[in-house]
């Protein structure tokens, strides 16, 4: 299950970042570039960080197939993608809790302490859309007040403590897809946010 949800996930965080590359004028190449570093770069960014090999794009080269392609369909269709912006909001949440929970089993896999693997979900979760961010010039959405990267976290959180009150791995995997979905997609639709932290004053 979490398997097939992946493959939706990265092809759904490939179309979207395909239309990032296009509001900056890029090439085939440059959205093929994008939609790689978002659908799989969290993954990768967490396997160098822990020194875990082989990525999953290596592993599994058609990976890079399916993201390419989602990518250029993408773009083939972006006006009628811009008509499904609330679905691509979904499939996104969707993918930040499956992406989640894969880096915290990754992490749980190699016998990193509880926190390490909280922070490993985090960024299997969130690094992609940072590097997408940072490669189109915008500032990253986990960086900005939106509740993102604390939803990873809670995701995380609940997997792991699931798990710990004994339930089997497919139950935490539920439990933990249903809480960190109802937290992102209601602070998409009431518009919570992080407190901000806002500093204007000249220094002398």
């Amino acid at each position: 299950m979490l398997h097939i949800l992946y493959i939706i996930a990265i092809i759904a965080e490939a179309m979207t970042a395909a239309l990032s590359a296009g509001r900056r004028d890029m090439d085939w190449i440059g959205v093929c570039i994008i939609a790689w570093v978002t659908a799989l770069g969290g993954g990768t960014v967490r396997n160098i960080l822990f020194n875990h090999y082989p990525m999953s794009w290596v592993e599994h080269p058609e990976y890079l197939l399916i993201t390419a392609g989602a990518a250029i369909l993408a773009a083939v269709i972006a006006r009628l993608m811009t008509k499904m912006k609330t679905l691509f909001l979904y499939l996104d949440a969707l993918g930040l809790v499956v992406f989640t929970i894969i880096g915290c089993q990754i992490a749980q896999q190699i016998n990193l302490p509880a926190t390490i693997v909280l922070l490993s979900g985090m960024i299997t979760g969130c690094a992609g859309g940072v590097l997408r961010d940072v490669l189109c010039n915008e500032v990253p959405l986990l960086f900005r007040k939106e509740i993102y990267a604390s939803a990873s976290i809670v995701t995380g959180a609940v997997y792991l403590g699931v798990e710990y009150l004994g339930a089997s791995d497919a139950v935490a995997i539920i439990i933990a897809c249903i809480i960190g979905l109802a937290l992102r997609l209601l602070s998409i639709k009431y518009n919570w946010q992080m407190p901000k932290f806002v500093y204007r004053e000249e220094w002398h």
